[in-house]
């Protein structure tokens, strides 16, 4: 069975032609230009702002073209982690494979974040038997590195009074509130000096984490490999001196670093003290994370010595402040059961040119007050380690209203079709949608999509099933609304 087997044929054959299109964030050219010839096929009417976002316009069925405007919302851009690191996202198709009741990609991230939610806006606009108002589809661009499209939504794009926002992970649950954020950069600026001829180098290696959604998944626990890096690191720092030559982990703001890497000397008498402390740091890992962390794997090998080495003075405050970083659950939220308040997130740590290190951690949270606050904790702990701090502009998060009108129909329609009422929620992850009520105050919105599974990594994949009763709840939906 393939992905074209499958049911609702049409949002089905629509997310393959989407999969078969490049669409890394800040690079969403093609992706862009796929919708606009798609447009262009089925006559629907499609206008793009100066950031690059396409809103697509069909008039609502006979009789019902004065019902209010509603605004189905999703974004261009996927995550692009592979297991295999040449793989190629910017000119590659993502390969779908049928598993029993999911689908997920072959070795890469599956992209239904949220190309899932882009084809079903479009299975709508080409809908012959749907009776339904107004419809927008609003696509944006650079959702999942900075909101960019969202942030910068052109004036005039939308006239809906009603947005269906398609980019949620569980099935039977209706979002209507989520956290806002900010990202950290921490720069370090160190001297290079030569590695020194009487050390022996390694190269310390953590792979395989499961990594995740920084928000829908940072309450699970799951193993930081900056974090674990960093802690191997101090661990040694404390009875050797180490050179330390190169390190890298994690690569995206909100995903969970599943792997980094260090290469390291220490002198050469005290070779053999390392493989011991790396066996004892393994069995320790191994046993803290013991059934939840099963495929993370660590290595330790001899390396060629290096030229260049990091000034022992950075080389000491990085190991220490990234193992001081804070990472994780902060905080619970008081007012819904379970939904985390506050957390942060050790993303990245690269070296780049210029003799620097750019470390980057993202904060989240559902009270502002407290999200600046976990900000200006990573920073006070940075600037002590002599880093240069960079707060980003943030993003607002998006305060529940218990009245919406198109939450209630939303939930209607569920339990119409399904017999389920759904559960009305409140998610940790980042939604735009906080951002269109700066720009558009008056918008009634929910969120809700199928489920979805390891999202940001190579582990994403899709319950089949509950495609078919998303995309059923949008459409009713849409009828219920032109009922008004």
């Amino acid at each position: 069975m393939t992905i074209r087997d499958l049911q609702p044929a049409n949002v089905f054959a629509i997310f393959d032609e989407i999969n078969h299109v490049p669409r890394p964030s800040k690079h969403e050219e093609k992706i862009r230009q796929y919708l606009l010839d798609f447009a262009a096929k089925h006559n629907i009417e499609a206008v793009t702002d100066k950031i690059g976002n396409v809103v697509m316009r069909v008039p609502g069925t006979p009789g019902h073209e004065n019902a209010p405007v509603v605004a189905l919302q999703a974004h261009m851009d996927m995550v692009c982690e592979s297991n295999d690191k040449s793989f190629d996202f910017a000119n590659s198709p993502i390969t779908t494979i049928v598993d029993g009741d999911w689908l997920r990609a072959d070795g890469t991230t599956l992209g239904a974040d949220n190309g899932i939610g882009m084809a079903a806006a479009l299975a709508v606009l080409t809908d012959k038997d749907l009776v339904h108002g107004p419809v927008e589809a609003l696509f944006t661009v650079d959702e999942e590195t900075g909101l960019t499209g969202a942030n910068n939504l052109g004036d005039g794009m939308l006239s809906a009074s009603m947005l269906l926002n398609l980019d949620s992970e569980d099935d039977a649950e209706i979002f209507v509130g989520c956290a806002g954020g900010v990202d950290t950069t921490c720069l370090f600026t160190y001297k290079r000096s030569f590695a020194p001829t009487d050390f022996h180098y390694f190269k310390f290696d953590i792979s395989g984490g499961l990594g995740g959604h920084s928000g829908g998944d940072i309450h699970l626990g799951r193993a930081n490999a900056n974090k674990l890096l960093a802690r191997f690191l101090y661990t040694l720092s404390l009875d050797h001196e180490i050179a330390l030559c190169d390190i890298d982990g994690g690569n995206l703001r909100n995903a969970i670093p599943r792997a980094a890497h260090a290469v390291f000397g220490v002198d050469t008498s005290h070779k053999e003290q390392v493989r011991v402390a790396f066996n004892k740091f393994v069995a320790d890992i191994e046993n803290e994370y013991a059934g939840l962390e099963p495929t993370l794997k660590f290595e330790l090998e001899s390396y060629d010595r290096p030229e260049f080495a990091l000034d022992h003075e950075t080389t000491k405050a990085l190991v220490e402040s990234l193992y001081s970083a804070p990472h994780g659950v902060v905080s619970m939220s008081r007012d819904l059961e379970g939904l985390v308040e506050t957390s942060t997130n050790l993303a990245s740590v690269k070296m780049q040119g210029d003799n620097q290190v750019l470390v980057t951690t993202s904060q989240r949270s559902s009270v502002e007050s407290r999200k600046w606050d976990i900000a200006r904790q990573v920073e006070a702990l940075f600037t002590l380690a002599g880093a240069e701090v960079t707060h980003g502009d943030g993003y607002p998060g998006w305060a529940p209203n218990m009245n919406s009108r198109i939450m209630h129909l939303a939930s209607d329609a569920y339990e119409e079709l399904y017999g389920i009422k759904p559960a009305i929620k409140a998610i940790h992850a980042g939604l735009e949608c906080g951002l269109f009520l700066q720009k558009y105050p008056h918008l009634d919105m929910v969120s809700f999509g199928p489920t979805l599974q390891g999202v940001h990594s190579p582990s994403e994949r899709m319950y089949i099933p509950a495609v078919e009763r998303f995309y059923g709840q949008i459409t009713r939906t849409l009828e219920k609304v032109a009922e008004l």
